[in-house]
């Protein structure tokens, strides 16, 4: 009798303690990210908010998800709201290079991870995130670089360059400018003759290129920082009787399907790949370091270049 006892008592205990493992193992179950967006300002940017809320409702994550609408402190708000709802992770794009090391110091205080995605940030303490994932942007400057190089190779009279820069102090306007002048200092005779904060928006690329061609300025290149600027940029060229892409050498970056498809009428003469869709490489990494995992500090996602040369036509579509 007092056998039987024991044996029904040890089946207990066993039960319990491996129903306490179980839990202690949450390789496949669901926990909670808070996720801030800086803004929907262009199509890659809603490309890249979907390729996320369709990759944690894939992946059975539960996805607090918000929009900054192009405010930093609406970010800041964000990120103090998924601290105080103790969510398991925080990940967010950053609309500023710097400003983050106090939000981000109470997140780590809280014991909550932070990935960065798209734009990278500069903090004093670089164990206040985790890991970021994105685009090298210095390299995708580079490609535009290098697109000019090779368009002008055995061209030595001046070529006179108008740049459009992304939103100052951001990631993206900083890599890819120095990327861009890294390339070109390579060949002496490329100048960039006039340098413009575009903010990444449609309207600013439209305004600058308007006033570039009322002051008379002379120009053979636009390198634009994005997209959306780079439609700007066409509208306005075209309102003045110029042909983009003839008249013009345009080099945009992004790699929208619209552009895509300038690029195949001729109206553009370069695309620097940046894709947004990184989507799953955000919840895989995500999934390895809730479930304690080490993992990289940075991660870039593949990208390439399309040029005038190159024949699209089995190219897939965007998606953005």
């Amino acid at each position: 009798m007092k056998k039987s006892a024991l044996a029904v008592l040890f089946i207990i205990i066993i039960s319990l303690f491996m129903s306490c493992v179980k839990d202690e193992v949450p390789e496949d179950s669901s926990f909670v990210m808070g996720f801030s967006q800086l803004g929907r300002e262009s199509g890659w940017r809603l490309g890249n908010t979907q390729s996320i809320l369709n990759a944690a409702e894939d992946a059975g994550i539960d996805l607090i998800y918000l929009n900054a609408e192009q405010e930093y402190e609406n970010q800041i708000g964000h990120i103090r709201r998924f601290i105080a709802n103790q969510v398991d992770i925080i990940v967010f794009a950053p609309i500023y290079n710097t400003g983050w090391d106090n939000v981000l110091q109470e997140a780590y205080d809280a014991g909550i991870p932070v990935v960065i995605i798209d734009r990278g940030i500069t903090v004093e303490n670089d164990d206040l995130y985790t890991a970021f994932i994105g685009s090298n942007f210095e390299k995708e400057g580079e490609r535009a670089g290098d697109f000019l190089l090779e368009y002008y190779q055995g061209i030595n009279d001046e070529i006179k360059v108008v740049e459009l820069r992304g939103t100052e102090n951001s990631t993206p306007a900083l890599g890819r400018a120095s990327g861009f002048r890294t390339a070109i200092k390579t060949k002496s005779n490329i100048k960039i003759v006039q340098s413009y904060d575009g903010d990444f928006m449609k309207s600013r690329g439209k305004e600058i290129m308007a006033n570039v061609l009322d002051s008379g300025i002379e120009f053979d290149v636009i390198y634009s920082h994005n997209d959306m600027m780079t439609y700007g940029v066409i509208e306005a060229l075209e309102a003045h009787g110029i042909q983009p892409g003839k008249d013009v050498v345009i080099v945009s970056v992004d790699g929208e399907q619209k552009m895509i498809e300038l690029l195949l009428q001729g109206k553009v003469n370069c695309v620097v790949e940046c894709t947004p869709l990184f989507g799953e490489k955000v919840m895989e990494i995500c999934k390895a370091i809730v479930n304690g995992e080490r993992v990289p500090k940075v991660i870039y996602s593949d990208e390439t270049l399309f040029t005038m040369w190159d024949d699209l036509s089995s190219l897939p579509a965007r998606g953005y």
